[in-house]
């Protein structure tokens, strides 16, 4: 058998959070691309409708659920509708996630826990309901998309970067816990990635553009498809003996301690 079979998602179904734009259409497209049927979620009608027509016209037949990560109840539903009417999902990718960046001391508590809810507890929701179908079958695969803000702090941050390190325990916790169910959690961990959020920060003379490249040995922003392979990769059988691991696609910034005079 050739070595490009364990990269096959042909006959599996793949659910992703927050797949209408970005990183989340790249790595859908990504997953169709190799053979699985994808499912996408998202909570503007206007931006799935798009979203799409996108997939389609890259010869995706992708379907669309609109509901909010951190409602459990339509979580559970949306679940059950996809398993029932599409497949079992043997793949969740939770990608959905919202930032917003204030210092810590103008940051209400409100606003920091609509951050952890969103971007964590929305992960564990997500797993809660598709869970208990992977151990049924005794196979699965969840990616969490976590972020260099998983291991590093930063000024105006403070909300996201918890969330997000609370993001990689949990990816190691279900690891741990359902690993004996053949289930493998693992999660991505993107650098600094060019989307419609990060556009303002790419303009030419921009301070944070110009640090950022010198920050970065690959000396560029990442492209959503530089994701794509890190997910086929999790998401297919090639990575059936990985788990409770994060990939970093950060272009190297991780490793990099910075240039010293």
């Amino acid at each position: 058998m050739s070595v490009l079979n364990f990269f096959s998602l042909k006959g599996k179904t793949a659910l992703i959070t927050g797949g209408t734009r970005g990183i989340g259409f790249a790595l859908a497209s990504a997953l169709g691309q190799a053979g699985a049927a994808i499912v996408v979620t998202g909570t503007n009608a206007e931006g799935m409708d798009t979203a799409l027509a996108s997939y389609a016209a890259n010869g995706i037949a992708a379907q669309g659920y609109l509901f909010s990560v951190t409602d459990e109840d339509a979580a559970q539903k949306a679940v059950a509708s996809i398993e029932r009417n599409v497949g079992p999902i043997d793949i969740l990718v939770n990608n959905a996630g919202i930032l917003k960046r204030l210092a810590m001391l103008d940051m209400p508590a409100s606003e920091f826990r609509r951050m952890v809810d969103v971007n964590c507890t929305g992960a564990f929701i997500m797993a809660k309901a598709v869970l208990p179908g992977m151990m049924e079958r005794r196979r699965g695969k969840i990616i969490n998309i976590c972020s260099m803000m998983s291991e590093l702090g930063r000024e105006t941050a403070s909300a996201y970067a918890a969330a997000k390190g609370g993001l990689k325990m949990l990816t190691r916790n279900i690891a741990s816990e359902y690993g004996q169910y053949n289930i493998q959690c693992n999660g991505i961990g993107p650098g600094y990635i060019e989307t419609d959020l990060t556009a303002p920060l790419r303009v030419e003379g921009n301070p944070f553009n110009e640090a950022l490249l010198a920050r970065t040995p690959a000396g560029r922003w990442g492209k959503p498809e530089d994701l794509a392979g890190a997910g086929v990769f999790l998401a297919s059988s090639a990575s059936d003996f990985v788990n409770g691991q994060i990939l970093y696609v950060d272009g190297g910034i991780l490793a990099y301690f910075g240039k010293l005079p």
